[in-house]
């Protein structure tokens, strides 16, 4: 493998990883709500919890690719630079508030308040989605489940906060 191929690979690997360890370290962090979680009236359409896991690792790890398809791509006039930089700044804080919101929801126990910062979560990804389809269509594409299991995660948040 010669020096291009290995900083590709390596590129790959940390745009995979870097999401699946801010949600690891959310969903360790916010473990201890889950308990609690558990007790509470859940909505209609309520997945088993076994679900959660497995959904997020794959979104997360469509995240991090469309992230890596994002950071990799080499526009070269200035709009598609200041484009770029834009989906990349979206990208960053988009997943902030993914990591956070967790911690309100498990953790905090806010319902009301983890449905609103999950709306912020859910304009802030499809501003991203629209940024990343003027640089990178596919990075975009790779978003659009995140953004369907977050529109899902906002009904069932909205139904834990006003069941319980």
């Amino acid at each position: 493998m010669n020096t291009v191929q290995r900083k590709r690979w390596s590129g790959i690997a940390f745009a995979l990883l870097l999401p699946l360890a801010v949600g690891g370290l959310a969903a360790a962090l916010a473990a201890g709500g889950m308990a609690r979680f558990g007790a509470l009236n859940q909505p209609p359409l309520t997945p088993p919890g076994w679900l959660f896991p497995v959904v997020w690792t794959v979104l997360y790890l469509l995240m991090g690719y469309a992230g890596y398809l994002l950071r990799a791509e080499l526009p070269l006039n200035d709009a598609a630079r200041r484009n770029r930089r834009a989906a990349l700044f979206l990208y960053a804080l988009q997943l902030f508030f993914n990591f956070v919101w967790p911690l309100l929801f498990f953790r905090a126990g806010l319902y009301a308040f983890a449905f609103l910062w999950l709306l912020v979560l859910w304009l802030l990804l499809f501003l991203l989605i629209r940024a990343a389809a003027k640089t990178r269509k596919l990075a975009a594409v790779l978003l659009l489940p995140y953004l369907a299991w977050v529109t899902f995660a906002g009904y069932l948040n909205l139904m834990i906060a006003v069941l319980n």
